[in-house]
């Protein structure tokens, strides 16, 4: 009888290879799951500190909200470094998003710039909070068509380096920023109107085409140069060091160069159009 063909030992490993590696591809698909349901969390979290009403409440909720943009970043870069993206996950993902990047911040910005002027119980106080209301619904419908749209259309035409209209994490990390720094809720019915024109500023841009930078095309995996390294050292730990002053202020620069490149290109086209 020939043997040559059969190998017990072989055959014995074979199994328990095969079971570490669906462990392992289980494993894979978890893991960017684990981020969205951090996300996720975090802005339910941010809901329930907005339900306090207190500034030192409002400050967590904002750092909720940034917390779960972190999240948010990580759970698109891992799954599609470890090649695990999927129809479930984009759409987990979407409606993580709705909660820590349409309700949470629309909560936060009716709480922290309307709700203390609600309490005069005058009709100018009324019908600020009547538009508090209103704008806040309007940036959670624009936060939930943004993702929808972006669900079905992907990114800008011409590749993945653009968004087409601002991304809902930044839209609610410009929000929570504004927060984080000031801290204090708006007391006059004045400042309340411009963070509620902010707001619907925030809305018409996530449900436009404006082109926003996505960063989709910096290879992390690469070598990078030594002042490059320094660079983003130095970002970060201006961050952790100075976050009420650092985090307005790239979440401004954010929200103006998608403006300014449209400004820029339609510059262009016009003169362009002149010349031809």
């Amino acid at each position: 009888m020939e043997f040559n063909s059969i190998d017990p030992i072989g055959h014995e490993e074979e199994s328990p290879r095969l079971f570490r590696s669906h462990r392992l591809r289980r494993g894979i698909y978890i893991l960017p799951s684990m981020f969205t349901v951090a996300n996720l969390l975090c802005g339910y979290y941010a809901i329930l500190a907005i339900f306090e009403g207190k500034p030192e409440y409002f400050d967590k909720a904002a750092c909720a909200i940034g917390f779960a943009i972190l999240f948010d970043s990580l759970d698109g870069r891992v799954a599609r470094a470890m090649g695990t993206n999927s129809e479930f996950g984009k759409q987990f993902d979407s409606l993580a998003d709705v909660v820590s990047f349409g309700m949470a911040p629309a909560f936060l910005a009716y709480a922290w710039g309307v709700r203390a002027l609600a309490s005069a119980n005058t009709p100018d106080a009324l019908h600020l909070t009547q538009l508090g209301w209103l704008v806040g619904s309007f940036y959670l419908g624009c936060c939930a068509w943004r993702l929808a749209r972006f669900n079905i259309q992907g990114m800008a035409p011409g590749g993945s380096r653009f968004f087409a209209g601002m991304p809902t994490p930044a839209a609610a990390g410009m929000i929570a920023s504004v927060v984080h720094a000031f801290k204090n809720p708006v007391q006059d019915g004045r400042v309340s109107i411009v963070w509620l024109s902010l707001v619907v500023l925030l809305g018409l841009l996530m449900s436009s085409t404006v082109r926003y930078y996505s960063f989709k095309d910096f290879q992390w995996t690469r070598r990078q140069p030594s002042l490059a390294i320094i660079l983003l050292v130095l970002l970060i730990g201006s961050i952790v060091l100075f976050s009420q002053i650092m985090l307005i202020l790239i979440a401004s620069v954010y929200l103006i160069q998608g403006i300014t490149l449209l400004v820029v290109r339609t510059v262009r086209h016009r003169m362009a159009s002149r010349h031809a």
